[in-house]
């Protein structure tokens, strides 16, 4: 196979066109937690691997030459001379990188092969050139301003999206970087940075991504489930709450959250706990927290389950709703459901008209900032396995504690750990008891600069 052979180091490029090895190792880093396992694939693994900072690094390059530089740059990882379309080796990786795809002389054998190197909860991530860009390409080659390279497979994000789905996996985002090669002051950074992220202007970027995951097998056992209910001033549904939430997996627990009520709250569930001692029912006293938010958290820290669901006390999510999500992620259809309240018609006064524009208007926000579909960014339903919600706690401090409803905090928690998010139609019913916690202006003011951060965290990067 044909491999082209990345110069010995970025900014030895010829001057014009430096900047495209350093923004694909941008765009690595940011997919790729620091301390991971990498296996590197293709021409120029070793300055990748390097910019990752894993803890087992492993690069295999068809090209002996650029193997040893490799070796003699970076000793602390490994590098070997193979072929990449017919990997022999006997461990699996966090994460594979197939660098430059559009070299290969045979895509789909070369996916194929991944599958033995990864586990369900790998990542692979594939970039190509977009195929848009052949023409100016070309030109620099002619005019001296950029070496010239061997022919190209120019596939596009659809074909590579079809060769991956050929070859078991599943594609999970899609990723565009670069729409300035060239170093101009000020004008490089605006357009890679900013306008690159666009939704005309990335389908003209030079670098296109994508992550994917393989197959994920049903358990062979099945999981235990806690259901954590922030509760506060919901009295009158507690009873509700335990009636109606059905047994699921191996057992089920159902933890309360309650923050402080002024109508008797804690005392229901404590009395409830009293009557129900053939359910596994726990009150956990919210003190001196606030919010929604902080209620989950404390509720996942306490949950002994491995699949952590989440359901409002308002009962306007019938608890007779949860088996469906529960058996999506069992299934191995997504790593993270979600509820969505705008498919089914919803009873008359379950949603105020302001909040269901502001709820659609947001949808198609965050479906463009996550790379991945979502037509309900609010509904308090979520399910997620417990060890996908410790990596996302473990790296919560790339977002912050920035909201108080918790809900964008897993949402953007969960696409940083590249987990399928799959959402589950539910209907969206009135509440029966009390009144609701939201406030459309002021939450929404909230909404739109959660808008803003999640641009600067998951976009300008």
């Amino acid at each position: 196979m044909d491999q082209r052979r990345e110069p010995s180091h970025p900014l030895e490029l010829r001057r014009p066109w430096r900047q495209y090895h350093p923004e694909l190792h941008r765009l690595c880093r940011f997919v790729i937690p620091a301390g991971s396992s990498v296996l590197a694939l293709g021409p120029g693994m070793g300055e990748l691997l390097a910019a990752v900072a894993p803890a087992r690094g492993l690069g295999i390059d068809a090209d002996a030459e650029a193997v040893a530089q490799a070796r003699e740059r970076h000793p602390g990882l490994e590098f070997r001379t193979g072929d990449i379309e017919r990997l022999e080796l006997d461990e699996t990786f966090d994460f594979v990188v197939l660098s430059d795809v559009s070299l290969l002389a045979d895509v789909q054998r070369c996916l194929s092969g991944l599958r033995r190197v990864t586990r369900p909860d790998s990542r692979l991530l594939v970039n190509s050139l977009n195929v848009v860009w052949w023409p100016v390409l070309r030109l620099a080659e002619i005019l001296g301003l950029r070496e010239i390279e061997p022919a190209y497979n120019w596939l596009g994000m659809d074909d590579i999206d079809n060769l991956l789905e050929l070859a078991g996996f599943e594609v999970i985002q899609r990723k565009y970087r670069l729409l300035v090669p060239l170093w101009i002051p000020l004008v490089t950074w605006f357009f890679n940075a900013v306008m690159s992220q666009l939704p005309l202007f990335r389908h003209l970027t030079l670098i296109n991504a994508l992550v994917a995951r393989p197959p994920c097998p049903p358990r062979e056992r099945p999981p235990t489930v806690s259901v954590v209910v922030p509760a506060r001033n919901e009295r009158g549904n507690i009873a509700g709450v335990i009636e109606r939430t059905p047994a699921m997996g191996e057992w089920t627990e159902i933890v309360f959250v309650e923050g402080n009520s002024r109508d008797g709250t804690a005392e229901e569930i404590e009395a409830q706990i009293r009557a129900h001692p053939e359910r596994r029912l726990r009150l956990v006293p919210q003190g001196a927290g606030i919010g929604k938010g902080d209620a989950v958290r404390r509720g996942f820290d306490a949950a002994t389950g491995d699949l952590l669901v989440i359901l409002d006390a308002d009962l306007t999510v019938a608890p007779e709703e949860l088996p469906k999500f529960v058996e999506a992620i069992t299934n191995g259809r997504g790593d993270f459901i979600n509820g969505t309240r705008l498919v089914y018609p919803m009873e008359k006064q379950a949603m105020r008209f302001l909040n269901l524009v502001g709820n659609k208007f947001f949808s198609l926000c965050f479906t463009w900032l996550l790379d991945q579909r979502l037509k309900d960014t609010l509904c308090g339903t979520k399910v997620l396995r417990r060890t996908d919600y410790e990596r996302i706690k473990l790296n919560r401090m790339y977002f912050g504690d920035f909201d108080p409803f918790g809900d964008f905090d897993l949402l953007f928690g969960a696409s940083k750990q590249n987990l399928k998010i799959v959402e589950i139609p539910i209907r969206y019913r009135d509440r029966t008891y009390g009144t609701t916690n939201i406030s459309r202006f002021t939450h929404g003011w909230l909404l739109l600069q959660m808008c803003a951060f999640a641009y600067r965290k998951l976009k300008v990067v």
